[in-house]
């Protein structure tokens, strides 16, 4: 080999398709740099069983690409404990790094999202951002004290093990749960809680660029600077289940529900106002799984609805309806638990207090309907025929056929006789025999 590089005409050989090949080298070397990319999550509200659906097929996509890092774009107020602890383990087992960023300015890390922060390979935050309260919630919203004192200590040692794990102030996240104590980006990087501050993405991968994070038990090398990204967005299917979790949706569902079940019980055989009903309530269920429901305020409504049915079957000229308004309005009020910990799933007094009125507004319409069908004149079998016009088909002497309403009676004249064709009024009626009289 060297003595064949000896000659200068191989030599001259060997230097042409070098420069020939060199650039295809170094466009694949930069290829090969830069072919992992960043994949990018984004959270922006309540934490639940959808979100965390979400984020999992997030990080095993992630680790099936074999991506840089996986970035979590994160504002939460907060969400359930359940749907938390599903995250964390996910990030806790993930391959390839976490990211997490709270942002933009003005965003929050509350409650479950200080659990899905301290749980990230590297956490970051956006200038005028906060993390901290980060007391648990449960689905039945109030608990004994018992059971309060219990889920507490549970999530405090669940959030210490995290704090600890990724190196982050463990005292602090045990305040964070116990205290409901929270902090600005500036004190949160003091305190070690996050570690580090990002005007924004660019800034963020310039930064942890070259970063060594443990995963699993591989200490990996960051390489984020240049590196493409992509977002993963949400199943349509996702963004359904999502939207309808919204306190205010489930609400209005709920509503949709029962007053379609009503009108389809009030006028049997329409099939739509039932159909439509029924899965605005099944959707509404669904909803009511992720969110802290008060047992009172639905049973109040319940009974708003009940009093509503019988307002419409046993008029009071509407003493049950304003009941029924009544207990709508408390039930809707009360339906989720208040407090500070459950400011994520509270419903809009706005909500509230539109849907009570138009509540109202309809009671009103069926009372009135009411009132006025009692006032008509009945039209309707044998009363309704008394008043009313008919013709002669026969004479009257003094028996005959008449017709009236559309339908032939049997008719005897009053006065004796009546010629054929001639108008005549009922003005009695004995079985199947009218007694009538001309008209003029």
């Amino acid at each position: 080999m060297f003595y064949y590089l000896r000659s200068p005409k191989a030599l001259k050989r060997v230097t042409k398709y070098a420069f020939l090949i060199w650039p295809v080298v170094l466009l694949c070397l930069s290829t090969h740099s830069y072919s992992q990319k960043i994949l990018r999550l984004k959270v922006d509200g309540a934490i639940n069983p959808v979100v965390a659906e979400y984020i999992q097929e997030g990080i095993e996509k992630a680790e099936k690409e074999n991506a840089a890092c996986l970035l979590i774009n994160l504002n939460t107020p907060g969400g359930l404990l359940k749907s938390t602890r599903m995250i964390v383990s996910d990030m806790l087992d993930a391959t390839i790094p976490v990211v997490v960023y709270v942002t933009p300015s003005g965003a929050h890390a509350g409650s479950a999202g200080v659990f899905i922060t301290m749980a990230a390979h590297v956490a970051a935050m956006a200038p005028g951002t906060n993390i901290g309260a980060a007391h648990p919630v449960n689905l039945q919203g109030s608990m004994d004290s018992i059971m309060g004192e219990k889920t507490t200590n549970d999530a405090a040692a669940f959030i210490r093990s995290i704090a600890e794990k990724r190196g982050r102030n463990p005292d602090w996240a045990e305040e964070a749960v116990r205290l409901s104590v929270a902090l600005a980006e500036t004190e949160a990087v003091k305190k070690n809680v996050v570690n580090l501050i990002a005007e924004n993405e660019e800034d963020l991968f310039r930064q942890i660029d070259g970063w060594e994070v443990l995963v699993d038990t591989t200490v990996t090398t960051l390489a984020t600077t240049g590196a493409p990204t992509e977002d993963i967005p949400m199943t349509w299917v996702q963004k359904i289940l999502n939207y309808i979790s919204d306190p205010n949706v489930a609400y209005i569902l709920m509503l949709l529900g029962l007053y379609g079940l009503i009108f389809e019980f009030y006028s049997p055989g329409i099939g739509f106002p039932g159909v439509v009903g029924g899965i605005s309530l099944i959707l509404a269920f669904y909803a009511m799984q992720t969110l802290p429901v008060n047992v009172a305020g639905l049973a109040l409504i319940g009974l708003a609805i009940v009093l509503f049915i019988l307002e419409v079957y046993t008029p009071t000229h509407g003493i049950l309806g304003i009941g029924g308004v009544v207990s709508l309005f408390l039930g809707s009020i009360m339906l989720i638990k208040s407090g500070p910990s459950f400011e994520w799933a509270r419903i809009s007094l706005g909500v509230v207090i539109t849907a009570v009125i138009i509540s109202a507004l309809f009671l009103l319409e069926l009372v009135a309907f009411g009132l006025r069908a009692q006032r008509n004149k009945v039209s309707t079998g044998v009363e309704g025929l008394l008043g009313d016009t008919g013709k002669a088909l026969t004479d009257l002497n003094p028996t005959g056929n008449i017709l009236v309403q559309g339908e032939i009676w049997k008719a005897q004249a009053k006065g004796g006789f009546v010629e054929k064709d001639s108008e005549v009024k009922v003005l009695e009626v004995h079985g199947l025999t009218l007694t009538v009289d001309n008209l003029t």
